[in-house]
């Protein structure tokens, strides 16, 4: 099982970003998708995943209301769309796949990971 997570890069503050993860050796019509982030010197922090049915969705406080995940099964890709991006959002950004059925906001809960993307956002 193989995740690539692209998309990252340097913005502004308030601009806008759209991160990808493609899914190989694995359908993702069949797990919860999860996005997370990491500064450096933090530890890993939940920011959204969507569950198998594609309708049930959750957001960490932080991002609610300007981050939007979905997914299409047909392409294997999870996105995570970022708007109205600050600073504090600056991180590297992971995709993970989950199988179970339990901590969706948890990195334990995951089974499967990719590489990361580098978000930074300038002031």
């Amino acid at each position: 099982v193989q995740l690539q997570a692209s998309g990252g890069g340097l913005v502004q503050t308030g601009g806008s970003l759209r991160l990808s993860c493609v899914v190989s050796g694995l359908s993702i019509s069949d797990t919860a998708m999860g996005w997370f982030r990491q500064a450096p010197g933090k530890e890993r922090e939940f920011v959204a995943y969507i569950k198998r049915n594609r309708v049930s969705t959750s957001y960490g406080a932080s991002v609610r209301g300007r981050f939007t995940i979905s997914k299409d099964n047909a392409e294997n890709t999870v996105y995570l769309q970022m708007n109205s991006l600050r600073p504090e959002d600056t991180a590297t950004y992971h995709c993970a796949a989950k199988i179970g059925y339990l901590r969706y906001e948890f990195p334990d809960g995951y089974n499967y990971w990719g590489q990361g993307t580098q978000v930074t956002v300038s002031s």
